[in-house]
């Protein structure tokens, strides 16, 4: 079975990059306890890395929502990065935009991260 997302611990956060070309029901349940397990071992600051994924639905929308519902709990950050098109506008159209930290890639969030912390 092909890994669906990748976490590096970072010294002040974690980056978890979504590997799949599709967050959705297939691997948004496992996604979703993964971001609840690396909150509960005590991580504020994450940061998602979408840059891979090319599509996204309701059940994915969630786990990102729930990861940024954890981070913001802990007094922490929440910074989502490297959107394409099609989750961009999904996000837009949800309007989370307003509601979610969202950066171009991956080092302008870390950058961000850096700069609180």
């Amino acid at each position: 079975m092909e890994k669906k997302y990748d976490v590096i611990k970072k010294d002040n956060h974690t980056v978890i990059q979504v590997l799949a070309k599709k967050l959705d029901t297939s691997i948004a349940p496992s996604f979703k306890s993964e971001l609840v397990m690396i909150a509960g071992n005590g991580e504020k600051n994450m940061i998602i890395d979408l840059s891979n994924t090319e599509y996204c639905d309701s059940s994915g929308l969630s786990s990102i929502l729930v990861a940024n519902r954890l981070c913001k709990n802990a007094k922490g950050q929440f910074i989502l990065s490297g959107l394409q098109n099609a989750v961009e506008r999904l996000i837009t159209i949800s309007q989370l935009d307003s509601v979610l930290e969202i950066e171009d890639n991956l080092e302008k969030a870390e950058n961000k991260i850096n700069v609180i912390n």
